[in-house]
């Protein structure tokens, strides 16, 4: 799969049937490493790329995440997603001018959100968030070529967990033109069979950031797609740091011992199978 109107068939085609994961790589090794795994298609993580840059999720600027993009984009050959939190726009036309942007860097499809970055306000209004969405799927329409957008709202991730209210919100975005249906943070199967059946026929994605669900159970609750946001960013993360906290303070090397192999890492980037140079 290699030309862009093919990853955008094939990302839009997965949405339509069955339930398939989305993993979030956070660079381009990731993201191969993802591919050779059997994934069909990739998100970016905004929280993994940020903290891949030393900042705290939320502090990269709009044009490094659609450089961003665009690498991940150029590194494989399967359909990618990319978060673009609010549309980095202070309005709906600035929303819509880097969703034509991300458009133009050859995404299969896009994610905007409702959260405002905020702690006083933390959620754009209701109307106000949908205008932002319908900006969106003006500019994804007038480029053409089929791009998904994902529609999300944050309530249950930024201390607003009203099952009532993300329900709502979810509808007016569907109405507003939403592709597919987002509301990170359900943790109860009820939650998630509610969220399915009050936006249905489109489909929705859940968010797998722990052992809450497995993909069988999510499946049977109707949904389509489930991704992995931060969560494979902060396993690698946490084996980074416990291995880094033991050496500093105990002298030891013990979790090295559970590293993958050079040999193999090295092996699954190169593709005449040679070993490089020593490690």
């Amino acid at each position: 799969m290699t030309s862009i109107d093919e990853r955008r068939t094939a990302f839009r085609a997965l949405h339509q049937q069955g339930c398939f994961v989305l993993p979030n790589p956070w660079d381009a090794g990731t993201a191969r490493a993802l591919e050779r795994a059997g994934f069909r298609a990739l998100a970016t993580t905004s929280a993994g790329f940020a903290f891949s840059r030393g900042l705290p999720d939320g502090a990269v600027a709009g044009a490094d995440m659609l450089a961003h993009v665009r690498e991940l984009v150029g590194a494989t050959s399967l359909p990618v997603n990319a978060d673009l939190e609010d549309g980095y726009g202070a309005t709906a036309a600035e929303v819509a001018a880097n969703v034509r942007a991300c458009v133009d860097a050859r995404v299969a499809g896009l994610s905007i959100e409702d959260a405002t970055g905020d702690p006083a306000a933390p959620l754009y209004p209701a109307d106000e968030a949908a205008a932002r969405l319908r900006a969106a799927r003006g500019a994804i329409d007038a480029a053409g070529g089929g791009v998904v957008l994902t529609c999300r709202t944050e309530g249950f991730v930024v201390g607003r967990p009203d099952l009532a209210e993300t329900i709502r919100r979810l509808v007016a975005y569907a109405e507003a033109g939403a592709d597919c249906l987002y509301a990170p943070g359900l943790t109860t199967r009820e939650q998630v069979a509610a969220v399915v059946k009050a936006v249905a026929p489109r489909p929705v994605n859940v968010l797998a950031g722990g052992p809450a669900f497995t993909v069988a159970e999510l499946a049977a609750l109707g949904v389509r797609r489930v991704s992995l946001g931060s969560a494979l960013a902060r396993a690698a993360w946490g084996a980074f740091l416990e291995a880094s906290r033991e050496i500093a303070e105990r002298g030891t090397f013990e979790r090295l011992g559970e590293a993958a192999g050079y040999a193999a890492l090295n092996g699954l980037f190169r593709p005449d199978g040679g070993y490089g140079h020593a490690p």
